[in-house]
């Protein structure tokens, strides 16, 4: 199973970093294969999210999520509901010394045939942790 895991401390509180995450209409800001995104419904734990994301060649595809859990200031977890391949993530929240230790972590469980995908999807799932960077320059400009 492909995963991946980063973490970074971002210079902000956390209940701002909190916020600004959880609202993942806030991703296309940080997060560079993400081309589209609104929520569809819900908001916190059941939030719906209409994404499109850059696949190969640059070709958009739709890769749709839920908000699958949602604890205010520590905890945010989402599950893939569209594409050829539907990664689980979470992000956590702790305090740290100087401001908000973040935890990005994506898995995706491979089946069949996609098993042959599995060092691709683990080179993108390393892309989209490595992120985290991003959104430590956005938060801290």
């Amino acid at each position: 199973m492909p995963s991946a895991e980063n973490s970074i401390v971002i210079n902000r509180p956390r209940s701002d970093v909190f916020a600004f995450v959880a609202n993942h209409e806030n991703d296309v800001k940080w997060r560079p294969g993400v081309l589209d995104i609104a929520r569809a419904s819900g908001e916190g734990q059941g939030a719906v999210y209409r994404q499109g994301v850059k696949g190969p060649m640059g070709k958009r595809i739709n890769a749709d999520f839920e908000v699958s859990a949602y604890q205010e200031g520590s905890h945010l977890a989402f599950r893939t509901l569209g594409g050829p391949v539907q990664p689980e993530g979470s992000y956590r929240f702790e305090d740290a010394d100087s401001g908000t230790r973040v935890t990005f972590s994506l898995s995706a469980n491979l089946r069949g045939p996609q098993k042959l995908m599995a060092p691709m999807v683990s080179k993108s799932m390393r892309s989209q942790v490595d992120a985290l960077a991003n959104l430590k320059r956005v938060l801290e400009s």
